[in-house]
């Protein structure tokens, strides 16, 4: 996760300061995280899957590839 703040603080304009939004997941609020000065990591309430469009994803993929088949 830290190389990826890296990579994304480095395409940050020079007079600009980026905002990332985030699930709780323990590597996005890991206490290891080096977050760059031109960075601000704005978390999601906790459970509020609403929020999170990646959780669409997700759940289309249990609903339609990752269930339990008995073959």
């Amino acid at each position: 996760m830290n190389q990826h703040l890296i990579e994304i603080s480095r395409n940050v304009a020079d007079d600009a300061h980026a905002i990332l939004i985030m699930d709780q997941a323990g590597w996005h609020m890991s206490n290891n995280l080096l977050v760059p000065g031109n960075i601000t990591i704005l978390p999601l309430p906790p459970k509020s899957p609403e929020l999170n469009p990646v959780e669409n994803i997700w759940q289309f993929m249990r609903d339609n590839w990752l269930s339990n088949r008995v073959c």
